[in-house]
């Protein structure tokens, strides 16, 4: 375990990306409505798990059951589809027809490829997700399931985002990453869908947290929770954000003032498990974050097996924040004590949902 007290709270870097990360839920909110698969997810008040923690209360937003596909992914990619699907003439009475020219094309880890393929097929366009050669080969078939087509190309995630960029240049098709770089910025939109998550919890909770966990890899998730927390609730809520060891792409792109590569071994956080930060993620968190903590895969397996004994049972990507929880408890650190108020994102369920 590792923790980083954010020297830059307040400032920031120097480099500004071309907008700051979206705060205003309601154009999601608008779009996202008119997906018929689309609800709001729980929010648990967990009074005997906080109990068991030792502190005096514990909120948990539960992701798993999101729009069918298990992840809060669902919101990103389907939000950032629907974008373009609503300047068709289409999108009221045939949305299935919207996009029905289009293909949209990504590298996944993980969830976003569900995402993309399956809010692709609700306005009729089509896709393509690349797998590097550290995915999980089952997952491959799922995505298959939800009619994409899937290429596996590169070693890391990394490279086979870059064979996605490439074809995409190639074929004419929209290159739809859940992360932003220099020169690409269309990871705004995804990244502006998961607004609903702290939209919804907002509305769901009764009292201000006092610590939010949230787990990162590209900083997605954590970006756009950040960004609504702040417009919502100030500075009070200290933000600690999860990485793993393996993949501790924002915190040290924070202690070297720049996005930078963190090269190291595979995560067992495979959703997580990202060498490179989104550039628009790591300019808001730098500045908003208050925390930046790495935990290895032994610490998150270890700490998120609680989970299992409260229904909650995750994934070490799903269950890192919670993981972080529980070892700055351990160590007396973030400013965690019995009077402490917090709120997680349960971001995923277990590998076999």
């Amino acid at each position: 375990m590792q923790i980083l007290v954010n020297n830059l709270r307040g400032r920031g870097l120097k480099f500004s990306p071309s907008q700051p990360v979206s705060s205003n839920s309601e154009n999601v909110r608008k779009l996202i409505s008119k997906c018929p698969v689309y609800a709001p997810t729980p929010l648990h008040n967990c009074a005997a798990l906080a109990k068991s923690l030792g502190i005096k209360s514990l909120f948990i937003k539960d992701e798993r059951p999101r729009m069918g596909l298990g992840s809060f992914k669902a919101l990103g990619a389907t939000y950032a589809i629907a974008k373009r699907a609503a300047k068709s003439a289409f999108i009221d009475n045939h949305p299935q027809k919207s996009l029905s020219n289009k293909t949209f094309i990504t590298a996944s880890a993980g969830n976003h490829g569900i995402s993309v393929a399956a809010g692709a097929k609700v306005f009729g366009a089509n896709s393509v997700v690349y797998l590097s050669e550290t995915v999980p080969k089952d997952f491959a078939g799922k995505l298959r399931d939800k009619g994409a087509e899937v290429v596996i190309e590169g070693e890391n995630y990394e490279a086979s985002m870059q064979a996605a960029a490439d074809r995409a240049k190639l074929e004419g098709w929209i290159l739809l990453s859940d992360s932003t770089w220099e020169g690409y910025s269309a990871g705004y939109d995804v990244m502006e869908g998961y607004l609903m998550m702290p939209e919804e919890a907002f509305s769901q909770i009764d009292t201000v947290p006092s610590h939010i966990f949230l787990q990162a890899g590209v900083g997605g998730l954590a970006a756009a929770v950040t960004a609504s927390v702040r417009s919502k609730w100030g500075s009070s809520p200290k933000i600690v954000i999860v990485e793993p060891s393996e993949a501790p792409a924002i915190m040290e792109s924070v202690k070297a003032k720049k996005p930078i590569y963190a090269d190291g071994d595979v995560s067992i956080m495979g959703r997580l498990d990202c060498k490179e930060p989104s550039h628009l993620a790591l300019y808001c968190l730098a500045k908003e974050a208050d925390f930046f903590m790495t935990l290895t895969d032994s610490e998150v397996l270890e700490s998120i097996q609680d989970l299992n004994n409260y229904d909650l049972s995750t994934s070490t990507s799903g269950g890192a924040g919670y993981a972080g929880l529980v070892k700055s408890l351990h160590y007396k650190n973030c400013g965690i004590d019995s009077d402490s108020r917090v709120l997680l994102f349960l971001s995923e369920g277990t590998a076999d949902d």
